[in-house]
């Protein structure tokens, strides 16, 4: 029977290494956000509350980064098969980085930027341009074929693409789910425009992986093939899995700005002026208190 053992990975989905890296960095985080919540918030005169929905959200972005980095999924992406090496980034991007940005309370973020150089750094890192910028042009490097070849088989390189792609990620999600009037998020017609821009380049990306009529990758090539999956069909559900899963997420996240942004529109029009009050208890023969 398939067991969990350190230092061999294998093709069985319930046979992988245990990654030491990657269970530190989710501590690391985890113990982090302890110390802020615990420690560092009553010595932080205008430190909020921590909601639980907070606590929740921040948990599962550690949960889905040792999903996508501690699992077979690694093993998987990092021996076999480029499909799983995109559910990787997919996880990353898509599912990590808005959970860890949205479960940071505010108090602590302030905190974090309140020294001057480090505002000064996020004021211009987090400009939707120069995010926008910033992730899609890590992504497309580390998709160039001599860069991932060399991500795969150095170990510590692929550690740090990860830690760069995660980083950039939550800067990339910042214009939308910014918590900081200081750093604040587009409007809503501008986040829609914003997010329908992100789901175009990797689009572009997918598109020339999945339509190439040979393997892009020789890592791939030279990998062990399992599961009868050659390395053009692997590449082919690759990139078909990177513009439907990143597709679909964006433009649910634009739905919902859309539907949140139409109700507040409603809301405003529908709720009287001060102006129109007067005016309606003068009609009545009342004064305006």
């Amino acid at each position: 029977m398939p067991v969990l053992h350190a230092g061999v990975g294998g093709p069985d989905w319930f046979d992988w290494s245990v990654h030491w890296d990657t269970i530190l960095f989710c501590v690391v985080l985890l113990y982090g956000y302890y110390y802020a919540v615990t420690k560092l918030r009553p010595r932080i005169s205008d430190a909020g509350r921590v909601k639980r929905s907070q606590i929740v959200l921040f948990s599962l972005g550690v949960l889905a980064l040792y999903i996508g980095g501690g699992t077979a999924i690694h093993d998987l992406g990092e021996e076999y098969l480029f499909t799983a090496h995109t559910v990787q980034h997919l996880l990353f991007a898509l599912a990590a980085a808005p959970l860890l940005l949205a479960g940071t309370p505010t108090w602590l973020w302030e905190w974090f930027v309140r020294p001057r150089v480090v505002m000064a750094v996020a004021r211009v890192i987090t400009k939707p341009v120069v995010a926008f910028t910033l992730f899609n042009g890590l992504l497309v490097f580390t998709h160039l074929p001599p860069v991932l070849d060399l991500t795969l088989r150095v170990g510590a390189v692929h550690f740090v693409v990860h830690v760069l792609f995660i980083s950039f990620a939550m800067i990339m999600w910042w214009p939308i789910l910014s918590p900081l009037a200081q750093l604040p998020r587009l409007v809503p017609p501008l986040q829609m425009g914003y997010l329908f821009l992100q789901s175009m380049l990797p689009a572009v990306i997918a598109s020339f992986i999945t339509f190439a009529d040979t393997a892009v990758y020789s890592f791939y090539v030279e990998a062990p093939e399992i599961w009868g999956i050659s390395a053009v069909a692997d590449q082919q559900v690759a990139g078909g899995l990177m513009k439907l899963v990143g597709t679909t997420v964006l433009w649910t996240f634009m739905v919902v700005v859309f539907f949140k942004w139409y109700a507040k529109e409603q809301a405003d029009a529908k709720e009287p002026s001060r102006e129109e009050v007067g005016d309606e208890l003068q009609e009545m023969g009342l004064e305006q208190q």
